[in-house]
């Protein structure tokens, strides 16, 4: 047997996250949605910082221009900057996408936990997500839109109001995935050594839930969040290529790509900016997502 040398035997255990980080940065898919993503965010957050021309100023001298230096991306029939434009509604996007997930992320953690953790509230809570599940999103999306944009409108204010409803729409219709997702890892986890001991010296539901069971289910949720952004930014350029988001002074992609459709054969390019906004944020939060997953996964990581 060869002799171990000082260094070796004094060297410090490996970090998990560090474990974590190197599988990540294997998977090329996610370190070019990372990439991709991040790029969005800093040009649509940081741009309006270097870019002087207001997203709302009308310049009709200038109406129907193509892609030029002063205006890279061309202007609107009103004289508008499409570039402006695009990083205002990739804002108001994201920022929607960012807000949604969080609240559907608190709500299925919650509801997963529950179920998973007390056994009398299984039953009820997972009928109400089977429940949930079943119903058309869409048409009810569209019937709370409908319902609730008035009065929020005249207490919020119109750009306020819309995103309350918004976020708050997407967020009660797509919380079910993460609850079943957390429910199930709850199951397992609850029939665990260290939450059995725990139980055994009388530590208290909440406090296993919040030392043992939620630190967990940590890695689901984080798969769940990216996945939901990319879900929460289509509904909401669904809803405002319906014309049932924000006013239409106000930019979003999906407003963007909305007023574009009239002007789809004469300036086309006029779609191909927010359509290829959407598509690069969506699939950059996706292939991030599946990067997470298995770095996340011992199983996956230790190949």
């Amino acid at each position: 047997m060869t002799d171990l040398s000082d260094a070796e035997l004094i060297k410090p255990p490996r970090s998990q996250w560090r474990d974590v980080w190197d599988q990540f940065k294997s998977h090329k898919g996610a370190m070019a949605g990372a990439f991709v993503f991040v790029t969005i965010v800093a040009v649509v957050f940081l741009g309006p910082f270097f870019w002087t021309i207001e997203a709302t100023h009308i310049d009709i001298r200038a109406r129907n221009q193509g892609p030029s230096w002063a205006h890279p991306f061309g202007t609107d029939q009103l004289g508008r900057d499409t570039f402006a434009r695009m990083m205002a509604g990739g804002q108001t996007s994201i920022s929607v996408g960012l807000a949604a997930m969080g609240l559907s992320l608190i709500l299925g953690t919650f509801v997963g936990v529950l179920a998973g953790f007390f056994r009398f509230l299984d039953g009820p809570l997972m009928r109400l997500t089977d429940l949930f599940l079943a119903l058309p999103i869409l048409p009810l999306l569209l019937v709370m839109m409908l319902l609730f944009r008035e009065p929020l409108n005249g207490a919020f204010g119109p750009e306020t109001g819309i995103f309350i409803l918004i976020v708050t729409a997407i967020g009660i219709t797509s919380w079910m995935p993460t609850a079943r997702i957390v429910r199930g890892d709850v199951l397992a986890l609850k029939e665990r050594e260290f939450v059995l001991s725990a139980r055994s010296i009388g530590t208290k539901n909440s406090r296993i839930i919040t030392r043992h069971i939620l630190p967990n289910v940590l890695s689901p949720i984080m798969v769940s969040a990216t996945l939901g952004i990319a879900n929460a930014i289509i509904t909401e350029s669904a809803l405002s290529f319906l014309g049932l988001g924000f006013p239409p002074d106000f930019p979003t992609w999906g407003r963007l790509l909305f007023d574009a459709t009239d002007y789809l054969q004469q300036y086309p390019e006029r779609v191909f900016w927010p359509g290829m906004a959407i598509s690069l944020s969506v699939l950059s939060v996706n292939y991030l997502g599946d990067g997470l997953r298995d770095a996340l996964d011992p199983r996956v990581r230790g190949r």
